[in-house]
């Protein structure tokens, strides 16, 4: 029997990725209502410090699954709304947060140290 290995490279490469976006719903999805965490936060405590990018491609993609994903939760390290084009309408990422008690200001949560959410300190 014959495997055409670029299939099976993409198959691969295609369940890694599913794989690690999976694993980053399950930790946006406890988030504790209130609270923020950010791209890199996540990376982190899923071992992979430097895919803060593809934590930033999974919330993008989070709308398409099934079941509620808070990616209104995620931001950048400095508490930027770098994720805000992704919804429905350019202020509801903003809405969404203010609604939990973040305090925004020119798209930065102002508050942010105060309403941070770590992983690694949340989920041990």
């Amino acid at each position: 029997m014959r495997s055409d290995s670029s299939s099976l490279k993409r198959k691969t490469r295609n369940s890694d990725n599913d794989g690690f976006f999976e694993r980053v719903y399950v930790i946006a999805s406890m988030i504790p209502r209130g609270r923020v965490t950010s791209y890199g936060a996540i990376a982190r405590y899923l071992g992979s410090g430097r895919s803060a990018r593809m934590v930033g491609w999974a919330m993008n993609n989070s709308h398409s699954q099934p079941g509620f994903i808070p990616a209104h939760r995620v931001v950048n390290r400095n508490g930027m709304l770098t994720g805000r084009h992704h919804f429905g309408t350019p202020n509801l990422m903003k809405e969404l947060l203010e609604n939990e008690g973040a305090i925004i200001e020119e798209n930065i949560i102002r508050n942010f140290r105060e309403i941070f959410w770590d992983p690694a300190d949340g989920l041990k």
